[in-house]
């Protein structure tokens, strides 16, 4: 039985952590990192009566007909594709290496975790918050629009004020490399009347929901797992906990949901389609539970590195190895 890790060469810890569950319970994990391929590993994949698919990484090979399941994590495509090599044919080279790899993935017989399809339909964060609400778990009033008026008549509708967030993933990278994300920001009177700049990339607003914890659950399978910190201890991390990241990440405490949320939250990743998810949540001053959105593939190393209350790798080892939620 061998576990399939699509993922890139600088994922962060919980890559180690489950390959170590997985090899402690006697099974092999293989791991395929993308920004490697196509300039440092081999790709075959014989479509025909011959039917085969092999990954070839150094001295390491894997015969897909082998993998019982796939842990679909972290995509870099081509990412060390030289970047002297005309812009147009870099991006052609890319957009290939993203093809071949997704219908590789796609093709595969074994267990899911989870399925592309299931995986890109559950990043669209304007679904979530539709189905979250259809489920009956609360959510931030939200507006995403290109239009100045309709954000300022939103403001006005918001009498704790506006915060502003990307729906897709987006950092800014410094001449090092270095990976500056956008953190969710609050709205200004003055960033009302200077909205310009909406006509050329539409932007969403969210109330600002008063927090008196922020939760991180992890869902693996039928399993929960959930933190809560206090993001407001820190200036830095007042509208949004990962600026602050590094400084709280031994701060997260073991925190028990109360038992309708977390049905709520399972029906959630089952409407999803989703045996893994990374849910962030508001807890407010009042007690109330706010749904802020899912990642399907977010991130649980912190808690398990900094708690032992958070078996976390041993329980998605589990599901991969057993291939049930």
């Amino acid at each position: 039985m061998t576990v399939l890790i699509v993922t890139f060469s600088q994922d962060n810890e919980s890559i180690p952590l489950v390959i170590k569950e997985v090899e402690a319970r006697g099974e092999k994990a293989f791991r395929f990192d993308t920004d490697r391929y196509p300039t440092e590993v081999n790709l075959d994949i014989y479509s025909s009566d011959r039917a085969q698919v092999v990954i070839t990484d150094g001295e390491n090979k894997l015969d897909l007909s082998e993998v019982s399941s796939v842990w679909y994590r972290r995509m870099r495509y081509g990412q060390k594709i030289p970047k002297s090599m005309d812009k147009q044919l870099r991006e052609a080279s890319i957009q290939e290496c993203r093809a071949t790899v997704r219908g590789m993935i796609a093709s595969l017989a074994g267990f899911h975790f989870d399925k592309m399809f299931n995986v890109d339909r559950a990043n669209n964060k304007q679904l979530q918050l539709q189905i979250a609400r259809q489920i009956g778990l609360k959510t931030p009033l939200t507006l995403t629009s290109n239009h100045p008026a309709a954000v300022k008549q939103f403001a006005k509708e918001c009498p704790q004020g506006i915060v502003t967030k990307m729906l897709s993933s987006f950092a800014i990278y410094d001449e090092q490399g270095r990976e500056n994300v956008v953190f969710t920001t609050p709205v200004t009177s003055e960033d009302l009347e200077n909205m310009e700049g909406l006509r050329f990339c539409p932007m969403t607003f969210q109330e600002n929901v008063p927090k008196a914890l922020e939760l991180r659950t992890i869902i693996v399978g039928h399993r929960l797992f959930t933190a809560a910190v206090d993001s407001q201890s820190l200036a830095g991390s007042t509208f949004d906990w990962r600026k602050e990241g590094k400084a709280l990440s031994e701060n997260w405490q073991p925190y028990n949901l109360p038992e309708d949320i977390e049905k709520h939250l399972l029906k959630l990743t089952a409407e999803l389609g989703l045996h893994y998810g990374a849910i962030d949540i508001i807890v407010t001053p009042d007690g109330e539970y706010v749904f802020l959105e899912i990642n399907p593939v977010g991130e649980f190393f912190w808690l398990e590195i900094y708690s032992p209350h958070y078996p976390i790798s041993q329980a998605i080892a589990e599901v991969l190895l057993t291939n049930k939620g």
